[in-house]
């Protein structure tokens, strides 16, 4: 089955302008997501003017952007501000700060003004249960699941996931959103479990065209780049 032909929406995960469009315009997308480290990766120096620059050209898609600081007074700030920017942001709220202070107070007294939010950094099925009851029924909200990360620890994150769709499922205008995708198989094993989004960076989405790929060509076509790049590395044996 081809990426677009699932019910699942991913969002691409980023902070390249010109990638950011050239995504957009593919139609495969149905949203994009971005935080503090990919905007660093990405070269930008100037927060909110690369975040209306990208609101400026990208109006019909939902975009999260992230508050960065550790005070709770002046993460509100941050979040009322971005919750300016357009009707398509999500405000991102990490699920507490460096110092491991729960961010659940700020979480639902945004949601119950209305704040579209995207709760994020989420590793336990609890922190997900927590989130879960601190929104507002109604009120578009998306639940970030790391199960990237939470495969990095050797740990299988199917079962947490599949307990983290119930729990976003009671709470209407919820999505639960599987982060930090490692491979083109994730979007397949969220989709089989009913996530409702997933992120994935451009670098994973452009293996899209490999779906369905007949095995033994991809074989092939592995010899032949070895071929290839031994012949130009100019390597002898004998």
């Amino acid at each position: 089955m081809s990426l677009k032909d699932l019910k699942i929406k991913i969002f691409a995960d980023g902070a390249e302008l010109e990638g950011m469009l050239a995504i957009a315009r593919q139609g495969l997308v149905k949203g994009l997501t971005t935080n503090p480290t990919l905007m660093r990766k990405g070269g930008v120096t100037d927060y909110p003017a690369f975040a209306k620059k990208v609101l400026a050209q990208i109006k019909d898609l939902p975009i999260s952007f992230e508050v960065f600081t550790d005070d709770p007074a002046a993460m509100e700030h941050e979040a009322r501000e971005i919750n300016s920017w357009g009707p398509n942001v999500y405000v991102k709220i990490p699920v507490m700060n460096t110092k491991g202070e729960s961010s659940l107070p700020l979480i639902s007294r945004l949601a119950a003004e209305g704040v579209k939010l995207n709760v994020t950094a989420i590793m336990l099925t609890e922190q997900v249960r927590d989130v879960v009851a601190a929104l507002k029924a109604g009120v578009p909200s998306i639940v970030s699941v790391f199960a990237g990360r939470i495969a990095d620890t050797g740990r299988d994150p199917m079962p947490m996931m599949a307990e983290c769709v119930k729990l976003c499922g009671a709470k209407a205008a919820c999505e639960l959103l599987w982060a930090s995708t490692r491979e083109l198989h994730n979007i397949y094993q969220a989709e089989s479990l009913g996530v409702a989004i997933i992120t994935v960076p451009n670098e994973i989405l452009k293996k899209g065209d490999m779906v369905g790929m007949d095995l033994h060509a991809l074989s092939l076509d592995t010899v032949k780049m070895f071929a290839k790049d031994a012949a130009a590395a100019g390597f002898k044996i004998l």
